[in-house]
């Protein structure tokens, strides 16, 4: 049964364009999300007195990882045969295609590149605390999923459904808002963690909550999102569920260390 009110949803991906050049809302959320993650990031190195000679290398490096990290996590993970047999459209990142474990796998690597010099905050000190812009980068990426109308959820009866105009004629959850919120939500409890809590006390803590509620987060959502692999039909779960159980698990294996730690 179909919804009395239906929201349809068919925003231009591009925000606005002078001559060739386009700026897409995906783009703007995501310099939003960088800009926002920047600012966290100097607060906290001034906060506890850092290097911060190592906050200009993590401001440069994070980003590319994340990005390069994302887009190959996408093309090997959501659509290898695609890519293989179009190896050039994996440079056309501005038509979408960017993996979230791609991005965390890239971001885990950069931070090793960040610290791995003298005078720098240890691995796990460095991971705990970009943690937190990094919740916030993925509501903002989930938003610009949001204005591309990609990664859509299953159709649904509910009031809430959107019809994305660009995909077809049926309301969806809005996933990515679901997603958007959810990631939100996750950054204010992790700062308001950061705040009160003695973080020195307690390495891999903030790092193991992350990953326990976002990477839950997403198990749970996955639920009502459209499949992104095409080769997954017929899996008993997809391919981001698969992907996020070892995410949970190590979040849970942080937290326990952490605890550990802390009554030593």
């Amino acid at each position: 049964m179909a919804p009395a009110l239906v929201f349809h949803w068919d925003v231009n991906p591009i925000m606005m364009q002078i001559g060739p050049l386009a700026v897409r809302w995906y783009g703007v959320f995501f310099a939003t999300a960088f800009l926002a993650g920047s600012w966290i990031m100097r607060g906290i190195y001034q906060r506890e007195g850092a290097n911060p000679a190592s906050l200009d290398r993590l401001l440069i490096l994070m980003p590319l990882g994340a990005v390069l990290g994302a887009r190959v996590g996408h093309v090997l993970l959501y659509d290898p045969h695609y890519y293989f047999a179009h190896p050039l459209a994996i440079l056309r990142m501005w038509e979408g295609g960017l993996a979230s474990h791609g991005g965390a796998a890239g971001i885990l690597i950069a931070l090793y590149f960040v610290t791995h010099r003298a005078g720098s905050p240890s691995y796990l000190w460095l991971l705990d605390r970009v943690a937190i812009p990094t919740a916030l980068g993925g509501a903002c990426i989930r938003l610009g999923n949001f204005f591309n109308s990609e990664i859509v959820g299953t159709p649904t009866s509910g009031w809430w459904g959107v019809v994305f105009d660009r995909v077809d004629p049926l309301p969806r959850h809005p996933v990515q808002l679901y997603e958007a919120m959810a990631y939100g939500l996750i950054f204010f409890g992790l700062l308001w963690v950061y705040r009160r809590c003695r973080m020195r006390d307690r390495p891999g803590w903030l790092l193991g909550l992350f990953l326990l509620c976002v990477f839950s987060a997403r198990f749970l959502l996955e639920f009502v999102k459209t499949p992104q692999a095409e080769y997954e039909a017929g899996f008993l779960l997809t391919v981001g569920q698969l992907l996020s159980i070892p995410c949970i698990l190590a979040g849970i294996s942080l937290l326990v260390r952490a605890c550990r730690y802390r009554h030593r």
